[in-house]
């Protein structure tokens, strides 16, 4: 296993000084994050392979965000956030249709997004159409070689196991974010791997706290002061066999986030 980190692709951020960063921080890969399309086009791609090259990072996934309302919490979330939301749920299709051509270009295998609050009840009426969605995504992905991964956090585990079962295709997989299972209250992630661990191809390096209020997550901490066990979680991820990369996010910015991201690679390292 090796440690990574997310880098922001957005207009405000040049991704060569993201990338050399990256290599400044001695990290050897990294998830591409993005939520807007208008930056997917050739020239980003040609930046991007070039800073690539230039500073020696493996890009692992292509995060791909979706156009419209997000409001990240137990009631909004539910009507806006990723695939379940009937009334957005084309465009989004298509964004994550363009986004997954985008890592195509940049030879990237695995596409990643939250799909949203997928309802418990598979006889929900909103159920099948949201399988019939992400059958979609994942199709379309297949035809770039790609594994289309879900976003841990907004759904049960065993949830999470019966979409990908109800789906049926064979390039759907996990990227498990420990700290989303704690902040939205769904699971242990040491037990979430019981129930999924076969389908884990990434894994983000974060940390959390349980909610505390029916409205609203749990709260973001940095990796080691929140309840995600990375001793035993990093001991069971060797015993599943999982030899993929743990990539650190930390969901502040400046100064402070730096430091809490090199803190995060020395406890992971060391767990390693």
């Amino acid at each position: 296993m090796r440690v990574g980190v997310l880098v922001q692709m957005a207009r405000e951020k040049d991704i060569d000084t993201q990338f050399a960063e990256v290599k400044e921080m001695g990290m050897e890969s990294c998830q591409l994050v993005c939520w807007d399309r208008s930056l997917f086009t050739d020239e980003n791609a040609d930046k991007i392979l070039a800073a690539k090259e230039k500073y020696g990072i493996d890009i692992t996934a292509f995060w791909c965000g979706w156009p419209g309302p997000k409001i990240w919490n137990f009631y909004g979330g539910q009507e806006t956030l990723g695939l379940v939301p009937v009334a957005y749920r084309f465009e989004r299709m298509q964004a994550l249709f363009e986004g997954s051509d985008f890592a195509a270009k940049l030879n990237v295998s695995d596409l990643v997004t939250h799909v949203g609050f997928i309802p418990e009840n598979p006889y929900d009426g909103n159920y099948s159409g949201i399988v019939h969605a992400v059958k979609s995504v994942a199709d379309y992905c297949a035809e770039n070689n790609q594994t289309f991964l879900f976003e841990t956090g907004q759904e049960t585990p065993i949830t999470l196991l019966r979409i990908i079962q109800d789906i049926g295709s064979t390039n759907l997989g996990i990227n498990l974010d420990p700290a989303n299972l704690i902040l939205y209250g769904k699971a242990n992630p040491v037990d979430a791997l019981e129930v999924f661990g076969k389908y884990v191809r990434g894994i983000h390096g974060k940390d959390g706290l349980y909610p505390t209020d029916g409205h609203e997550l749990g709260k973001e901490v940095p990796l080691g002061q929140g309840r995600v066990n990375f001793p035993v979680f990093i001991a069971r991820l060797k015993e599943i066999g999982y030899n993929g990369d743990i990539t650190i996010e930390r969901e502040i910015t400046g100064d402070e986030q730096k430091r809490d991201i090199l803190e995060a690679k020395r406890i992971l390292e060391q767990l390693i």
